[in-house]
């Protein structure tokens, strides 16, 4: 028996026309999936399977918690995740993904296994940005952090002021020779200067 042979759905012995599963994830689903997005985690998973007359329609409900690193300090954080997605799976030759939600499977085989979609989901359902609420941070890394960034900053003011080498730019933002005024400008300001 495989890793994942409880989340296969026989939709070809299908006998009613819509069937509903619940499916826990846990820290041990996640780390055989070895999916890179999230380690660890606890979700609950509902899926209605509906017969149609062309193809099967796969609604999941996802809800629960994943852990995933903090952008700031690299400490796990519990990130709630919560969707609803559809994947639409209809019989063909050989095994196709048509489209971002349209699955065809071997008519012979005649099941799928829904592991890695409802990872995908999962990972697709976690924000772009992942930060600890204010002053939950690890203190060791924030304060190093902050350290870093105010050393920084004091290096881009001190930038500020030293010449740059191929211009002809002061520190105090003076020109090194006293350029032009193009004469058209000039002219533009008598315009100005008689309104």
């Amino acid at each position: 028996m495989g890793k994942f042979d409880k989340y296969k759905i026989d939709l070809k012995g299908m006998q009613a026309d819509s069937c509903k599963y619940e499916f826990v994830l846990d820290n041990l689903f996640f780390a055989n999936i070895d999916g890179p997005e999230v380690q660890k985690g606890k979700v609950n998973v509902t899926l209605v399977v509906k017969k149609t007359s062309r193809a099967f329609e796969l609604n999941f409900q996802t809800d629960g918690m994943v852990w995933v690193p903090c952008d700031r300090c690299l400490d796990d954080m519990e990130q709630p995740v919560s969707s609803t997605d559809k994947l639409m799976v209809k019989f063909g030759h050989e095994y196709a993904e048509e489209g971002d939600n349209l699955i065809v499977i071997p008519e012979e085989e005649g099941e799928i296994n829904v592991a890695w979609f409802m990872y995908e989901f999962i990972a697709l359902a976690i924000p772009m940005k992942h930060v600890h609420a204010p002053g939950k941070c690890n203190k060791a890394v924030s304060s190093k952090l902050h350290k870093h960034l105010r050393t920084k900053a004091d290096e881009d003011d001190a930038e500020d002021d030293i010449f740059i080498e191929g211009e002809d730019v002061l520190p105090d933002g003076g020109d090194a020779e006293e350029t032009q005024i193009d004469p058209r400008w000039n002219e533009l300001k008598k315009i100005l200067d008689n309104n």
